[in-house]
């Protein structure tokens, strides 16, 4: 017990995910044929379910604070680990790194400091609203000359444009979008011309990934010439930096309650671009509705075609009317974008949180 305690009062311990595969579980069988007599039999009762070690159970037995990555995942994780107490730190991004060149030349003119000290971008309130759109159109341009080099599709400048850039799984459901045709076809029509650009690897094993990818491409042959769809190939770290600060919108609709918290759209809100987003995760604080984005359905657990349709209904009654006929209250949004949610969601105050909360209990 000695031991035990003395282990537990060096660590800590945060989990990633709701999701089965994030919780590791091995054979106790195969435990006890590696380690043999190392493994303390004391332990076995809070550790060993189903004859199975489940690691995650070995992580929150031997720490003295445990922690979530979001608020809402908090509650997701207690309710899986009824036995413990799960405080949360929310994510954050790394502000310098996924801040795009034209955003920073602006910030460093009306925000001296906001790389060492990202709070400060709550001062992006007072930045002229006209530099903030000269600042977005020339990431978009950017993105767009990237996307016609890599796919040799020309998108068009003044379109507004969705973005939507992760790994392809079943559960973050990137067809949502592309889901039923005539529906897009039908905002378009209502509400102005748009266009759509994806990029995302599927893991190898997951099935259901690439097959959510061939729609992706299925739904762009069906829809050429009426509505521009494009996949970037060979996603990395470069097309999400473009993604995120070139795009008009930032698309995430993750099955509630499956996503810990997700990170993409703080990114594009360090670059002035807005998210349409269902309420889980981080975006369940990072969300003020018509403030710093919008939510899709309600935040109560999925129901795909409840979100579908409400999804839908936002861009064509809400958010494409918006971009065309009032731009300044849009970029107000994107200006709210960075004060509210860049100034918070970034991983300096992170690090903050686990110095207080969790490193020198």
């Amino acid at each position: 017990t000695r031991n035990v305690d003395y282990v537990r009062s060096q660590c800590v311990f945060t989990t990633h995910t709701p999701v089965p595969a994030g919780h590791d579980k091995f054979d106790i069988e195969l435990v006890r044929e590696l380690m043999g007599e190392e493994f303390p039999r004391e332990i076995l009762p809070h550790v060993v379910f189903d004859g199975k070690l489940n690691m995650t159970k070995l992580g929150m037995f031997f720490s003295h604070y445990i922690n979530g990555v979001a608020k809402r995942h908090r509650e997701v994780s207690q309710e899986l680990f009824p036995g413990y107490s799960i405080d949360s730190i929310t994510n954050g991004v790394h502000s310098p790194t996924w801040v795009s060149e034209p955003f920073r030349r602006l910030f460093n003119i009306y925000i001296p400091g906001w790389k060492s000290d990202p709070y400060m971008l709550r001062y992006a309130s007072s930045i002229p609203k006209n530099e903030i759109w000269k600042a977005h159109i020339e990431a978009k341009k950017k993105l767009l000359e990237y996307v016609k080099r890599s796919t040799g599709i020309e998108l068009d400048l003044e379109v507004f444009t969705i973005g939507f850039a992760r790994r392809m799984t079943e559960y973050k459901r990137p067809d949502m979008l592309i889901s039923d045709l005539s529906e897009l076809l039908r905002i378009k029509e209502e509400a102005g011309d748009f266009q759509i650009i994806y990029s995302g690897k599927a893991h190898p094993k997951d099935i259901q990934g690439k097959m959510m990818i061939k729609k992706i491409f299925r739904a762009q042959k069906e829809l050429e010439g009426k509505i521009k769809i494009v996949f970037i190939k060979n996603y990395n770290m470069e097309i999400a930096k473009l993604m995120v600060s070139g795009v008009d919108l930032w698309l995430n609709n993750p099955k509630i309650p499956m996503e810990a918290s997700g990170t993409s759209g703080m990114k594009a809100a360090h670059n002035g671009v807005p998210q349409l987003s269902t309420l889980d995760g981080w975006w369940k604080e990072g969300c003020i509705e018509g403030v710093t984005g919008w939510s899709i359905g309600n935040g109560e657990p999925s129901n795909d075609e409840e979100e579908r349709k409400d999804m839908y209904r936002k861009l064509r009654e809400v958010i494409i009317p918006m971009f065309y006929r009032e731009r300044d209250k849009w970029i107000e949004i994107m200006r709210n974008c960075i004060a509210l949610n860049a100034s918070f969601f970034n991983t300096q105050r992170m690090v903050e949180q686990y110095v207080l909360n969790a490193y020198f209990l």
